[in-house]
């Protein structure tokens, strides 16, 4: 019997019930750069407070990118950023991708567990589930560090990333742009976007893309597959009215993307790892893989400014994601034959209202209230290795907030910040595992052996306490207390695990030097973590649940730097992440593969899987580690120089460095099982900008060709990209 092996991968779908609370950004104040000086840094507008300000200006710690930076550190997908913005760390799981800020986040693949870094599109929270769409027609990204707790919500306690899309520009006149590009393993990057006034109060935008690539593995097992390849197309159409006090903006888009299947391997180290063939790039599947994600996003943002300067604001969202994939599950051609369909679908509904009051006083402060509603349907059916196995059933989850922040300027420069937020949750669950569908002896729908059904409420006030000193208009220094948390939930109908807390102290300093060539930001952080949530086995029922197992400590700092010196930029940022996980006790299921094998024997009474199973020799007691997802250090950086080839015409090299640390996976700390090793990652871009109109670029990205894993679920692993390079031509209109 394999229901665990197959709930794993299965299971790390209801994660499709996450929750969170939305960010929802006014678009046309998205993070641009304001290029000022030609010799000096632009400023950089962000929004995640619901207003245009300067991130210098903004205390708190966050990496912004416009669409240009996102483009010269070769950020096309959410994965990416990790190269791009210190103390974040993203992995590959497959069905999710586990995204973590100084070492909080999702550490857990169980669907009970909610994610510690909430995702934003426009506004709308992202569902976990098919969040490893291409960027396309982007005005920024944001990535906020540390607790969230009053503007953005109840899940937020690692960090929150804010994607911004283009609105149409009303005063340029109809324009665009085009892209297309190709490269090796067949690869083809095509992207465009038109924009369109109607009037000077009334427009359209309308971008779409296409990518694809070959597989970069090769297939040598009893099935052939193209697993790990990609072919991707998405659209979006947007439509603006702006006739003065008032604005509408209206957003629908669409993505498909098809991968042929997850391309991963057996752990060594686990059960399978005798079934591994050649190196990294080689795979041996029994089954015919397959996955096919599609997402559906619809938002409707109104504003309208009273005469006292007064903001009313409404963002409402509708989303529809849906995974369907063909899997082997033990990754190999080994005599278990384990195969399952599987299916997750998830449909979610916010609203978002806000009051802002404008900034020409000493007080200033923004209200708010929140509703959001996920529901999740899930259907896993296994039917090879001699047992069908089905997981059928799903879940509803419902978050609400009310939410305040005030700004009071104590004495000229001197800000006082205090922000709260009250958020509830509640969620619902129905469905059952089953075994021997369509077997004699069995119902025809098989025999419940677990229920995916509960109950599970909770909630809780956070939020964050500020002093800001504009010491002069070059140098801010800040420094705060947060709190944050993320929702507790259900195992069982009698099995509940309570919320997640942390207490975050944070103090900054951001700065500008030599008439702004130079930028910094300079903080440092303590974290308490507590009731962590983790996926372990109940030796007396032989069942994984999630359980509160341990506290965390976590303590570092940060660093980022941007110059520019007439045709030479550069930028780097640093960080050091120190976390302590306290000791835990637990049945280590790396080291039997994770199936159900019944509760524990009796004494005296050897194992007999799956009547009773002797868990004696598995259990074992950490000594304590990181935190899982942790990497103790990340750096990273780049350097350019436009060279003036005469009349319009302009070369610019760029070549960037990102570094993550090593990370652990699971709790058990082996080196060769539960870690994810270091790995440093070079990319470069040439830009031959022939006019305003017309450029060409050249780009490589892992450049050494590194072999290294981005991920692991249950006994198998993910792997990076190998070196890819290629050639792009664009043109704008």
């Amino acid at each position: 019997m394999k229901i665990q092996l197959v709930m794993g991968s299965a299971m790390a779908l209801i994660l499709a019930t996450h929750t969170g609370t939305a960010l929802a950004q006014s678009q046309d104040a998205s993070a641009t750069a304001d290029t000022g000086a030609e010799s000096g840094v632009g400023d950089i507008i962000v929004t995640a407070q619901r207003r245009k300000e300067k991130l210098q200006d903004v205390a708190v710690s966050a990496t912004a990118f416009d669409a240009n930076a996102l483009a010269d550190k070769a950020v096309v997908n959410l994965a990416d950023l990790q190269n791009a913005s210190p103390a974040l760390s993203i992995s590959d799981g497959g069905i999710t991708q586990s995204i973590n800020i100084r070492g909080i986040g999702l550490a857990s693949n169980s669907p009970s567990v909610t994610a510690g870094v909430a995702t934003y599109v426009d506004g709308l929270f992202q569902p976990p589930i098919v969040q490893a769409n291409s960027f396309y027609d982007l005005a920024s990204v944001e990535v906020l560090r540390g607790p969230q707790g009053t503007l953005v919500g109840s899940n937020s306690t690692g960090g929150a990333i804010f994607i911004n899309t283009q609105n149409p520009q009303l005063f340029d006149g109809v324009g665009g742009y085009a892209m297309f590009g190709v490269g090796n393993y067949d690869s083809i990057q095509s992207e465009a976007a038109l924009n369109l006034p109607v009037s000077d109060t009334f427009g359209f935008r309308a971008a779409g893309f296409y990518r694809r690539h070959d597989s970069y593995f090769k297939s040598v097992g009893p099935v052939d597959t193209k697993a790990g390849k990609l072919d991707e197309g998405g659209g979006r159409l947007t439509a603006m009215w702006d006739p003065g006090s008032f604005q509408a903006v209206a957003k629908v888009s669409f993505n498909d993307r098809d991968t042929g299947g997850y391309a991963y391997r057996p752990i060594l180290g686990t059960p399978y790892e005798a079934y591994r063939v050649g190196d990294i790039r080689t795979l041996s599947f029994d089954t015919p893989v397959a996955n096919r994600e599609k997402a559906f996003q619809a938002s409707l943002e109104l504003k309208q400014e009273l005469a006292s300067g007064i903001v009313l604001r409404t963002v409402t969202g509708y989303q529809h994601k849906r995974i369907n994939a063909l899997n082997d599950v033990d990754a190999s051609a080994g005599p278990d034959g384990i195969a399952e369909d599987y299916f997750a679908g998830e449909k979610e509904y916010t609203q978002e209202i806000n009051i802002i009051s404008p900034t020409d006083g000493p007080f200033d402060w923004i209200l708010g209230g929140y509703f959001q509603r996920n529901d999740i349907a899930i259907r896993i059916l296994d039917d090879q290795g001699g047992f069908p196995t089905d997981i059928i059933g799903g879940n509803q989850r419902t978050t609400t907030g009310l939410f305040a922040q005030g700004n009071y300027e104590l004495v000229p420069g001197l800000e006082a910040q205090l922000g709260a937020r009250y958020s509830t949750y509640k969620a619902t669950g129905y469905g059952d595992v089953t075994i021997g569908r369509d077997i004699p002896g069995f119902p025809p729908d098989g025999l419940a052996v677990a229920s995916l059904a509960g109950r599970h409420k909770d909630s809780l006030a956070t939020g964050k306490f500020a002093l800001n000193w504009k010491v002069d208009p070059d140098n801010l220094l800040y420094a705060l207390v947060a709190r944050g948390y993320k929702p507790g939930g259900f195992n069982s109908p009698t099995s509940n695990f309570e919320k997640e807390r942390v207490i975050s102290y944070e103090a900054g300093w951001k700065s500008a030097f030599l008439n702004n060539r130079i930028r910094t930001q300079v903080s440092a952080f303590y974290n308490k973590y507590a009731n962590f949530q983790f996926n372990v086995v109940e030796p007396s029922t032989g069942f994984a649940g999630v359980e509160n197992i341990s506290t965390v400590e976590i303590k570092g700092v940060e660093a980022q730097v941007q110059g520019r010196f007439g045709g030479f930029g550069f930028d780097a940022n640093v960080a050091f992440v120190d976390s302590d996980l306290a000791s835990v006790t637990f049945v280590n299921t790396r080291t039997f593969g994770g199936a159900t094998l019944g509760p524990q024997c009796p004494a005296g009474v050897p194992s007999s899987p799956p009547i009773c199973f002797d868990y004696t020799p598995f259990i074992q007691t950490t000594g304590g580690g990181p935190n899982l997802y942790a990497p103790r250090w990340t750096f990273g950086g780049g350097v350019e120089y436009e060279f003036l080839l005469g009349g319009e015409a302009t070369l610019t090299p760029r070549l960037n460095y990102a570094y993550v640390g090593e990370q652990f996976t699971y709790i058990g700390y082996s080196p060769l099982s539960d870690r994810l090793n270091p790995r440093g990652l070079l990319s470069a871009i040439v830009t031959l900008q022939l006019n305003d109109n017309l450029k060409v670029e050249a780009w490589g990205t892992n450049l050494t060709n590194k072999d290294y894993i981005t991920g692991q679920l249950n006994s198998n692993e993910f792997y990076g990209a190998p070196r890819e390079y290629g050639i792009k031509l664009g043109v704008t209109f």
